[in-house]
């Protein structure tokens, strides 16, 4: 079930998938065009004002020739598809391995995926595989730990 595909809810709850309805191979995405307002913004929530991605006149000096967003603007994604899509509402992240591949700039649609990789029913905790790209290049992947909510609880 590794192609961005959700079963159907085995119930009627208003929320994300239970910790018994996860199996290995589950996936879920989030596409974005990142924006230059989405930059500025998150710059302006997160305090991290480094010119590299508010300043087109000093990023065209560094290594990336221009503007980049924040690696953590992309890392978000993951945390959308988390807590929106797989497992969704009510899920934790309980920590997360990032490797920052490659920039991602103004008007580059990202794609955020999860895909469980092993379940560990003693805690109700599910570890994922997680990546974000933009059209075939991985810009960031890592691992997640997320704590899943029970049926029972």
């Amino acid at each position: 079930m590794d192609d961005g595909r959700l079963p159907p809810l085995v119930d009627d709850r208003p929320h994300g998938y239970a910790f018994e309805d996860l199996a290995v191979g589950m996936a879920a995405t989030f596409s974005k065009t990142v924006t230059d307002a989405d930059i500025v913004m998150f710059a302006g929530v997160s305090g991290d004002t480094n010119p590299v991605h508010i300043d087109e006149e000093y990023a065209r000096s560094t290594l990336f020739k221009g503007r980049i967003a924040h690696g953590m603007l992309g890392a978000a994604y993951i945390s959308t598809v988390l807590g929106t899509r797989l497992p969704g509402p009510g899920a934790i992240y309980l920590s997360q391995t990032l490797k920052f591949r490659a920039p991602v700039r103004v008007g580059d649609t990202v794609t955020a995926r999860v895909t469980v990789v092993e379940l560990f029913p003693a805690k109700n905790r599910a570890s994922v595989r997680t990546a974000v790209t933009v059209g075939e290049t991985v810009v960031i992947e890592g691992e997640a730990l997320v704590f899943v909510p029970s049926r029972q609880a």
